[in-house]
C-alpha cells in the first residue's frame, strides 16, 4: 500500500495503481474500526460522477458492512450533499468517494466522523489501522436513501429568498453539481443557461475546475454572447465555485469572499472571517475596514472548517473557490449554496455584478502557479526557502512562506493533494509584480536544484 495516498485532509491516489480493490476495501474496514473504537456505527456514503467512483464506493461499502457498520448509500451526489447528510440524518460520519479537482485517473475519499472531515493525524489513524491489520469484524447493514436531493431542496426553499429573475449561465464541467443546482435555480425563478450539466466522467468538454482560466473559456463566452447577469462554474464534486461577472471577468475566490463578507456585515458586525495564505491583501484589509476580524490560516477545507469552529467564524473561504458559510448554514463548503447566496446579493444590490468591487484598490496578481515537485521533497524545499527568507524579509509562515515586501508579496507552499508547489504573487504595480515573481521563482529554482 502506498502510504502517500493518506494526505493532509483526505485519501487520494491513482485508480488501480494506488487504489487497488484490496486497498479500497481495507479503507472501508479501517474507517469502520475507527468508528467502532469511538462507539459509533451509522454512516452515510456518497460518490461523484467519475467513471471509477461507483466501483470504489461498492468496495468501501463492502468493507464497512463486513466490519459491522450500518451504511446508508446516498447514491451519486455532490460532496456538499454528503456533508448535508451528516447534519440532517441519523449518521455518525461517512465517506464521500470523489476525485475532487484532480485529473481523471485519480480518485479518493473525503472521510468524516461526527460532523467534520478527518485531517492530519486522524487520516494517518486510518492508515495505521490498515497497517496493523486491526479490523473489527461484524455484521452491518446496507440501505439506499433516494431523497437526499429533495431534503436539500427543502432546506434551500426555507433558507434562500430570491424574488427577482436573472440570466445565469451554469457550467458544471460534466461534474455532479449541475444536475442538482439547475433545477432548484429554475424553481427559484432564474433563467438558467446550462453548459455541460449532464454528468459524464470522461469530462469531454473541459476539466471541471473553475479556478483554471482555460476551463472557464466557454462560461465567459456564453455570458457575453447571452448578455447574462452572471456565470457560475462548479468543480467536479460541487464544493468549489467559480464566478464570471456580466463583463466576462473572473471573480477569484478571495474577491468573491469580499462580496459575501460585505453582505454578512450588514447583520454581523465584529464577526470572524477565516481565509488562507493565497488570498489578496484586499480581502484582509476590506474585512477589517468593514468592522470584521479577518484571520489568515492554512489552505485546505478541513483546516479552514476547524479554524472557523474554533473562532465561531461566520464565513470562511479559499482562493480555490471553497466557500464556507456558517451564517445561516452549517459551516462547510457548498458551491451550490454559495451560488444561491450570490444571487440573493445580486437582488439586494440592484446593480451589475461588475460594479460590486469597483471601490477596491487596484492590485496586480497572478493566478495560482503550480510547479511540479515530488511529494518526497516538497515540504523540505519550502522549509529551506522559508529559512532563507526569514533572515532577509518579513514573512508569514503559517502555511509555506508568504514573503512581504513594501509593494507586494509572494507565496510558495506545498500542495497537500498533489506533487506540486503552489505559488502566487500580488503587488501594487505590474512592474513590482514582475520583480517579486522573478525574485521568488529564481530563489526557488536555486533551492530545488539542491534536491
Amino acid at each position: 500500500m502506498n502510504k502517500e495516498i493518506f494526505r493532509e485532509y483526505d485519501i487520494r491516489g491513482t485508480v488501480e495503481k494506488d487504489l487497488t480493490d484490496d486497498v479500497v476495501k481495507n479503507i472501508g474496514r479501517a474507517f469502520a474500526s475507527y468508528m467502532h473504537e469511538r462507539g459509533k456505527k451509522n454512516a452515510s456514503v456518497g460518490r461523484d460522477g467519475r467513471l471509477s467512483s461507483e466501483h470504489l464506493k461498492n468496495l468501501i461499502v463492502e468493507g464497512m458492512v463486513e466490519s459491522g457498520i450500518s451504511v446508508i448509500d446516498l447514491g451519486q451526489c455532490p460532496t456538499p450533499l454528503f456533508y448535508f447528510s451528516l447534519f440532517n440524518m441519523d449518521v455518525d460520519g461517512g465517506i464521500m468517494v470523489t476525485g475532487s479537482h484532480n485529473p481523471p485517473e485519480f480518485n479518493g475519499f473525503k472521510v468524516a466522523f461526527g460532523k467534520t472531515t478527518l485531517f492530519g493525524e486522524e487520516i494517518q489513524d486510518i492508515r495505521r489501522i490498515i497497517e496493523a491489520n486491526s479490523f473489527v469484524k461484524g455484521e452491518g447493514r446496507y440501505s439506499e436513501y433516494k431523497n437526499i436531493v429533495e431534503d436539500y431542496y427543502n432546506f434551500l426553499r426555507k433558507n434562500i429568498n430570491i424574488k427577482k429573475s436573472f440570466n445565469i449561465v451554469v457550467d458544471a464541467g460534466n461534474g455532479v453539481a449541475g444536475a442538482v443546482a439547475v433545477p432548484i435555480m429554475k424553481e427559484m425563478g432564474q433563467n438558467v443557461i446550462p453548459l455541460f450539466c449532464d454528468v459524464d466522467g470522461h469530462f469531454p468538454n473541459h476539466f471541471p475546475d473553475p479556478t483554471v482560466e482555460k476551463n472557464v473559456v466557454a462560461l465567459r463566452q456564453t455570458v457575453l454572447e447571452k448578455k447574462a447577469d452572471v456565470g457560475i462554474g462548479y468543480d467536479g464534486d460541487g464544493d468549489r465555485i467559480g464566478v464570471v461577472d456580466n463583463e466576462g471577468n473572473i471573480i477569484w475566490g478571495d474577491y468573491l469572499m469580499i462580496i459575501f463578507a460585505r453582505d454578512i456585515f450588514k447583520e454581523r458586525q465584529g464577526a470572524y472571517f477565516v481565509s488562507e495564505v493565497k488570498c489578496s491583501k484586499n480581502l484582509y484589509e476590506d474585512i477589517e475596514k468593514h468592522g470584521g476580524k479577518p484571520v489568515m490560516w492554512k489552505a485546505g477545507h478541513s483546516l479552514i472548517k476547524q479554524k472557523m469552529k474554533e473562532l465561531n467564524a461566520v464565513l470562511g473561504g479559499e482562493m480555490s473557490g471553497h466557500m464556507f458559510f456558517a451564517d445561516r448554514f452549517f459551516g462547510y463548503d457548498d458551491a451550490i449554496y454559495a451560488s444561491l447566496r450570490l444571487i440573493e446579493i445580486m437582488e439586494k444590490e440592484g446593480r451589475p455584478v461588475s460594479e460590486f468591487l469597483k471601490d477596491l484598490p487596484k492590485l496586480y496578481s497572478t493566478p495560482e502557479i503550480r510547479i511540479e515537485c515530488p511529494d518526497s521533497v516538497k515540504f523540505q524545499v519550502v522549509k529551506r526557502l522559508t529559512d532563507y527568507y526569514r533572515d532577509r524579509y518579513k514573512i508569514i509562515d503559517i502555511d509555506g512562506v508568504r514573503v512581504l515586501l513594501d509593494d507586494g508579496w509572494g507565496l510558495v507552499r506545498s500542495s497537500n493533494t498533489q506533487p506540486v508547489l503552489v505559488l502566487r504573487f500580488e503587488a501594487d504595480t505590474q512592474d513590482a509584480l514582475d520583480r517579486i515573481k522573478k525574485m521568488v521563482t529564481d530563489d526557488l529554482k536555486n533551492i530545488m536544484a539542491e534536491f
